[in-house]
């Protein structure tokens, strides 16, 4: 009985210690090449605070459509633009106080969340970023990589 609970003992702490491992390499991956999301259709959280976002890169598959959740943690307006190169010339000028219903925008008020719809199906990457006065030149900007 009691080499029993002894050996019981020694596989948990076996286990334990493997599971520790295995944790600490699947993370070292991910730091080091993160793994795609999707293909189908994922929601990301997307948070702003201190008009910076909380993340400035994404990897995304081929086919997949994102739901930006972007929460704005701010007391200012904030907006999420994703798109190509075009889609970012036309929102240079920061002129739009907000945004129809249109797939990869959306305005978000001061503590409040917005939500938006992207379907990357081309690899390449992908720009966001709020285009309000200041705000890109500030830093509110981030990537999409669509792999194949």
């Amino acid at each position: 009985m009691r080499l029993s609970l002894l050996a019981r003992s020694a596989v948990a702490v076996a286990a334990a210690a493997a599971t520790a491992l295995g944790l600490y390499a699947i993370d070292e991956a991910r730091a080091s090449e993160p793994e795609p999301l999707g293909p189908g259709l994922v929601t990301v959280d997307l948070g702003i605070r201190y008009s910076e976002f909380s993340f400035d890169e994404l990897h995304v598959r081929k086919g997949t459509t994102v739901q930006f959740m972007v929460r704005n943690d701010d007391p200012i307006f904030h907006e999420f633009i994703v798109g190509d190169a075009a889609v970012h010339a036309r929102h240079q000028t920061g002129t739009e106080k907000s945004h129809p219903p249109v797939p990869g925008e959306v305005t978000v008020k001061p503590n409040d969340v917005g939500n938006t719809f992207y379907e990357f199906d081309r690899p390449g990457r992908y720009e966001f970023a709020c285009h309000l006065a200041g705000h890109y030149t500030f830093g509110m900007t981030g990537y999409v990589t669509v792999e194949e």
